[in-house]
């Protein structure tokens, strides 16, 4: 069974790389286990999501949906959404990965984070989370909601994460 324990750097998740960098999550994935792009699509976000990115009730949103593995196993479900306008014509909206990831594409595109806010939520698995993530019947998740604003507090980027639970999470966040 793959160790559950995890620091994080959340600050690695929202900032712009430098040309030759690689995406932080293909760098903790690498550490890890690797992560699979799942998905690409223009979706109906989840409600939270919606409020976070201040979208309306039927508005839709790009999700690039991610799994990330340990030791070849399923431990975490991880799905970025962006506003259309900000999406469409990028690639955001593309099925491949984004050189230096989305917070460096983002950043180019004049979205910088300036505010990130994250709440955590410990829960019943769904059907469709304890089957991604091999969980026995009864099994509970961690989410992890981080919105990511500009300076004038517009969001650009909320992502939803669903790991194995129970887990022990460590955060630092310093910014400059």
């Amino acid at each position: 069974m793959a160790d559950n324990r995890r620091q994080s750097d959340s600050l690695a998740y929202v900032t712009a790389r430098s040309d030759r960098q690689s995406d932080a999550w293909t760098e903790e994935a690498k550490q890890r286990g690797g992560q699979r792009l799942t998905e690409v699509a223009e979706v109906k976000p989840p409600p939270q999501v919606a409020v976070a990115l201040r979208l309306a009730a039927d508005e839709k949103a790009a999700v690039r949906r991610r799994a990330i593995l340990l030791d070849g196993e399923v431990i975490e479900l991880a799905d970025s959404y962006y506003p259309l306008p900000i999406a469409r014509g990028t690639s955001l909206i593309e099925k491949r990965k984004i050189k230096g990831g989305a917070p460096t594409l983002l950043a180019e595109l004049g979205y910088r984070a300036r505010h990130v806010s994250e709440d955590l939520e410990f829960r019943p698995a769904n059907e469709f989370e304890r089957v991604a993530l091999a969980l026995p019947e009864g099994a509970n998740v961690l989410t992890l909601l981080r919105t990511t604003s500009t300076e004038d507090g517009s969001p650009f980027e909320v992502q939803l994460m669903v790991m194995k639970a129970p887990r022990r999470l460590h955060y630092e966040i310093e910014v400059d």
